[in-house]
């Protein structure tokens, strides 16, 4: 049954990380991140790695997304300004 699990885990994490390599606009790269990073905690619980995984929920599906998110945010409104100011 572990086995069953693993796979499932492993071909979830494979599969959004397909994902997040053809995706070509910055948002919705963020957001697959966050898929990734619960496809990547799920993976750690199942291998019974509970504070890995909590470490991956808290870093890897949270703050990095979000953080990425607020960069392409600040960038696309300097954009704005600049082209405005023309």
């Amino acid at each position: 049954m572990t086995d069953v699990l693993i796979v499932v885990a492993l071909l979830l994490v494979a599969g959004a990380a397909t994902v997040a390599v053809v995706t070509r606009d910055p948002v919705r790269q963020a957001l697959v991140l966050a898929v990734l990073g619960v496809a990547l905690a799920v993976l750690f619980t199942v291998l019974q790695a509970p504070d890995v995984a909590l470490s991956q929920l808290a870093v890897g599906s949270a703050l990095t997304p979000l953080l990425l998110l607020l960069t392409v945010r600040k960038v696309r409104r300097r954009a704005r300004r600049k082209e405005d100011a023309s």
